[in-house]
């Protein structure tokens, strides 16, 4: 009896201990996402009040709004092509991280100069370098007899959204190849000497050692990478602000223009929704292949 007392006592506690970080969560979490859910069933705006409610009315003006199908595909196609970059890339520079090469201290450290910059600022720098007129990148594609005239790589649809992927490419490949790298160092080398005496080629034991064992920290990876890519917004807004002609407009720039700009809040927040939902399913896909990947290494 007295046992289950201060076993009920200690959880009391234990709750009470948490209690002030759970009252933050849900003030800065829990509350937001129920006000923007609200919110997307009323004609809210910064003009009108109080508000209307149309109940479903904003997500069925969604399905008719051609730009919003825009920003949608755009933040897939973002997403897709940027993460499968940095994943095959950043997978190249932890297998070239983990060899015993000189001066491999020095090449982790310059490796995580463009994660450290933030995003504002390399995409001020990237902006520059994409430059129409003097920007450093046509200069050079023109001394490499590559180009006979300087292309505007931010103000054509075409090269627009490549040109921002290759700036988050830049930016975020490191993330991938630091988490790529410390799983590779979790593999004992005992396997690899093991396979090597076996006659197995370094393409075979990276094939058949390497990518197996890496699976699980590739596909958490993977989820923590397209999650933050999914939700891209600064590097947007401060490249190309979604231009040109909403060539390279996502769902975070599209909902800020329609909340902020356009006032039309409650129209925004339905949009807000839609993304979250996205997120949420995206989320949910994803870690079911993380349990499949680490239940594959058990079972194996």
């Amino acid at each position: 009896m007295k046992r289950s007392r201060r076993h009920r006592g200690a959880v009391l506690t234990g709750y009470l201990f948490l209690a002030p970080s759970l009252a933050i969560l849900t003030a800065i979490g829990f509350y937001p996402v129920v006000r923007t859910l609200l919110l997307s069933l009323y004609d809210a705006t910064f003009l009108n009040a109080p508000s209307r409610f149309v109940g479903l009315g904003n997500y069925a003006k969604l399905l008719d709004d051609v730009w919003f199908h825009l920003a949608y595909r755009n933040t897939w196609l973002f997403t897709a092509v940027s993460v499968a970059l940095e994943t095959a890339i950043g997978l190249g520079f932890a297998v070239l991280l983990d060899k015993r090469l000189p001066g491999r201290k020095w090449v982790r450290a310059s490796v995580l100069i463009p994660w450290a910059i933030p995003t504002v600022v390399s995409a001020s720098m990237w902006q520059w370098l994409f430059n129409a007129d003097f920007g450093f990148i046509n200069y050079a594609l023109e001394r490499l007899h590559l180009i006979s005239s300087y292309p505007n790589w931010l103000g054509d649809r075409a090269s627009a959204m490549w040109a921002v992927i290759i700036a988050d490419v830049w930016k975020t490949t490191p993330f991938m190849a630091l988490i790529l790298l410390a799983g590779m160092q979790t593999i004992s080398e005992d396997i690899y000497e093991a396979a090597a005496i076996d006659g197995a080629t370094s393409l075979q034991r990276f094939r058949l050692i390497t990518l197996p064992l890496l699976l699980p920290t590739l596909v958490t990876a993977l989820l923590l990478r397209t999650l933050d890519a999914f939700r891209v917004f600064d590097l947007i807004y401060v490249l190309t602000g979604g231009g040109p002609a909403n060539a390279t407009e996502v769902l975070s720039s599209y909902a800020y223009k329609t909340t902020f700009s356009s006032a039309q809040v409650g129209y925004g927040a339905a949009m807000a929704a839609v993304m979250a939902v996205s997120v949420l399913i995206l989320a949910r896909v994803l870690q079911y292949v993380q349990r499949r990947a680490y239940g594959r290494i058990e079972g194996g």
